[in-house]
């Protein structure tokens, strides 16, 4: 657990993190416990997912988030464990970075990114929903990256597509639970720097970080404070919301970027 001082946000409160043993998902499953949270950290790799938990103090759960019979065991017994399901950070799923366009992209291609990017999540927050309207309460955050800008080159049509529905699914998941108390917002990120990416994907991700104004990639440790705000109550009015950790990079628009003072 990192030293730097926190919020204590999220004390008696559970949450559920997917893809807890990749950068991001383990810098989110350490903010909500230093913030107080019991987590659950979920992942395919065992023994990535279960060397989380043991940092966090947490419980584990092998899950494969494409598949609905792991998925609801996964939150049937994170319910069970800890009595209740308040947030639940859906970060796993989505291919790597791809060059194909509509017209090459193959359709076993494009149902297994569909699959992984897309249906996953909707398995997540099927299966949650439920256990938060027990409890009248709950927030659920979905994450999408760069991707689901129009005209990023660097991502498959599939992905883009993929992450669009999120994006979508998100906005009318927040409309639709809102007055049972329950939130539901989308954590649109940039490029993020990473040690576990593939070297395909470590590559774009350099690649696009000249784009962003801010100069440089997100730490996992920023995309994870994003987290914990969206988890606790000083968003208690946000829902059905794209919310940016992206460094400015959704609105540069094109705009060469320059060192301040330079001509």
């Amino acid at each position: 657990m990192s030293d730097t001082p926190v919020c204590r946000r999220l004390v008696g409160r559970t949450a559920v993190v997917t893809g807890a043993g990749g950068d991001v998902g383990l810098a989110a499953a350490r903010r909500l416990a230093a913030e107080g949270a019991k987590v659950v950290c979920a992942d395919l790799d065992e023994r990535a997912g279960a060397a989380a938990a043991r940092e966090v103090g947490g419980l584990f759960v092998h899950t494969d988030v494409t598949d609905p019979a792991m998925v609801e065991a996964l939150f049937d017994e994170a319910y069970e464990t800890f009595g209740g399901i308040d947030v639940a950070f859906h970060h796993a799923g989505g291919g790597p970075p791809g060059d194909d366009s509509v017209l090459t992209t193959d359709l076993d291609a494009w149902h297994r990114e569909q699959q992984a990017g897309l249906t996953s999540v909707f398995l997540c927050c099927r299966a949650v929903l439920p256990y938060m309207r027990r409890h009248g309460r709950g927030s659920v955050i979905n994450i999408v990256g760069p991707g689901a800008d129009p005209g990023a080159g660097d991502r498959s049509v599939a992905a883009v597509a993929a992450e669009g529905g999120v994006l979508a699914m998100s906005r009318e998941l927040g409309v639709r639970f809102a007055r049972e108390g329950i939130r539901v917002n989308v954590l649109r990120t940039g490029p993020v720097g990473a040690s576990r990416l593939p070297e395909r994907s470590a590559g774009v991700q350099a690649r696009r970080a000249p784009d962003v104004p801010l100069g440089r990639s997100a730490a996992p440790e920023e995309i994870a404070a994003a987290v914990a705000f969206l988890a606790s109550d000083d968003s208690s009015f946000v829902t059905a919301s794209e919310f940016l950790v992206d460094g400015g990079l959704s609105w540069a628009g094109g705009t060469p970027l320059r060192p301040p003072g330079s001509s």
